[in-house]
């Protein structure tokens, strides 16, 4: 049973259902997204989408492929510009070397119908709006919960193995399970307000952009972003500490202000709402367990916080549907809150420095003077600002160079203390690696079939070795230890050089989330102890059990 059906919910719900496992998603609300939160699909989240057959629907969501992704730094749209970070179009763009795919512009609104629509191709899912979720009781073999049926005003219950929170920041199942949130806290307060304009960039002359930043003699103040890339725009007036209610005629006159002068525009929505940095002390209280913004709470600058929670559904999916088949044991549960709560405490952090930067340029009074000081402010202003930014746009290595460092589910090689903290170390350059704990390399064996394709259902023992390698055997006696103990396992040998120097080793097992679990140079000749440690149905393995 998941409860909210935002994008990780649905997502949830989408992976278990492609996974043939029955579920129940219980909304309160309508599932229409009047603001969109997020509007980049990142580059992780689509990789998941192209396993779960969506590239395409994303591609073909309304928003304008042709509309530029620049960044642009400015005082106004009619003022000075500071500063621009380049981006093409999503049609000009490219997937990197080391990913199938690239990130996507497909803002909430376009996005969440999409996930729903996957959903609901399941006839193992069945969605339930309109329902609110009001209390749960765990039971021996699994939950009971209290759901309100607000179309037929009565109460329902619901039995399920599990129950899973997806409903956001506030999430009512965070709080029934009396579960704390740890971190910063509140970070500021932010007002966005959707509008249409339908000629906007013809009321300026500077080259269009995506995403503005607004800058004044106090610093970074408001946000514009174009929404659909074609009449819409959310305007974001970046506040602090105070909250703060706008009135209409208020939030018209930050909208010249961003303008450089008065226009004609037709405000469609206000939301006011808080940035925190927060993380839930637990991510599983018995059969219950979070995602998303229900166990972490994260400022969107980066747009990590759906993509995070988007990969929690990933993570927990073959997990819940390993053990409802019956050979993910008892322990592989176990291993969900120690593999993703540390990804969100690094992320939460990450975005709290992305707006950090964003604020970081402080007073300076002469940035609006037209004279020699006032352009010698703005140079300043426009180098340092584009240079703190440019963290923020550059992030593929926090999506996909993320590693579980401490799974129990995991079999970890000997490393030094001096090699982790190198590993740790932030940088903005992704490396592949199949160091166990981390996303297994890409790599394009045909031109539209990628390593990474071969991966989800099951564990896939990827072998890299050449012609003529023996390994028959061995490999004979893993076949036989899985098919005995119900694990889902196949080989693929891909005899290639370069793809062989890419994998490091030359064997190595792929977890249904793409996570190496396992690699050596040799296959062990006892593979039973280390299937049954990886699927969860033992505690413990050592390398001595494998020989």
């Amino acid at each position: 049973m998941i409860i909210g059906a935002g994008p990780v919910g649905l997502a949830l719900a989408g992976d278990l259902g492609w996974r043939g496992k029955r579920c129940i998603v219980v909304e309160r609300g309508d599932g229409v997204v009047v603001q969109p939160k997020m509007d980049q699909v990142g580059i992780r989240t689509m990789e998941l989408c192209r396993r779960w057959g969506l590239v395409k629907a994303v591609e073909a969501s309304p928003y304008n492929r042709d509309y530029p992704q620049d960044n642009i730094y400015l005082t106004s749209l009619n003022g000075w510009e500071l500063g621009r970070e380049p981006f093409p179009s999503m049609n000009d763009d490219r997937p990197p070397p080391y990913s199938p795919q690239k990130r996507e512009r497909c803002p909430q609104n376009m996005f969440d119908p999409i996930l729903r629509d996957f959903a609901q191709s399941h006839s193992y899912v069945q969605l339930l709006y309109h329902h609110t979720f009001k209390h749960l009781e765990q039971q021996s073999e699994g939950v009971l919960a209290t759901v309100y049926d607000d179309s037929k005003q009565q109460t329902i219950t619901v039995k399920a193995r599990f129950l899973v929170g997806c409903d956001g920041a506030r999430s009512q199942v965070r709080e029934a399970l009396d579960i704390p949130m740890s971190g910063k806290g509140l970070l500021t307060y932010t007002t966005n307000v959707i509008f249409r304009c339908e000629n906007l960039n013809q009321l300026h002359e500077k080259r269009p952009g995506y995403r503005h930043l607004f800058l004044g003699s106090k610093g970074t103040w408001g946000t514009l972003v174009a929404i659909n890339g074609r009449d819409k725009w959310r305007m974001s007036i970046v506040g602090d500490r105070v909250k703060r209610n706008y009135t209409h005629d208020e939030l018209r006159q930050f909208a010249y202000q961003m303008m450089g002068k008065p226009f004609e525009l037709e405000i469609l929505s206000v939301l006011s709402w808080a940035r925190y940095e927060l993380v839930a002390d637990q991510y599983r209280k018995g059969h219950c367990f979070l995602a998303g913004d229900a166990c972490h709470l994260t400022s969107p600058t980066g747009g990590l916080g759906m993509n995070t929670g988007i990969t929690d559904a990933a993570a927990l999916g073959w997990m819940l549907s390993a053990c409802l088949d019956g050979w993910g044991g008892e322990f592989l549960l176990d291993a969900y809150e120690p593999e993703r709560r540390p990804i969100a405490q690094q992320i939460v952090q990450i975005s709290t420095r992305n707006l950090q930067a964003m604020k970081s340029v402080g007073r300076h009074e002469a940035l609006l003077d037209d004279s020699q000081e006032g352009e010698q402010a703005r140079a300043h202003v426009g180098r340092t600002f584009s240079e703190a930014m440019r963290k923020e746009w550059y992030l593929d290595n926090v999506h996909l160079g993320y590693r579980y460092l401490s799974s129990p589910a995991i079999v970890y090689e000997q490393e030094s203390a001096a090699q982790l903290e190198k590993e740790q170390a932030e940088t903005a350059v992704y490396s592949p690696s199949t160091q166990p704990g981390r996303r297994a390399p890409h790599y394009w064996l045909a031109p539209d079939e990628s390593t990474l394709d071969a991966f989800g259902r099951g564990y896939v023992l990827v072998d890299t070795g050449l012609a003529g390698d023996e390994d028959g055997a061995d490999w004979q006696a893993w076949s036989l230890t899985a098919t005995r103990l119900k694990i889902p396992l196949k080989r693929v040998r891909w005899a290639n050089p370069e793809l062989a120097r890419l994998y490091q080793k030359r064997f190595v097992l792929v977890r249904p989330d793409d996570i190496v679990a396992w690699r050596g140079d040799a296959l062990p000749a006892n593979p039973q102890a280390l299937l049954q440690f990886v699927a969860g149905q033992s505690r413990v393995y050592s390398e001595k059990e494998g020989q």
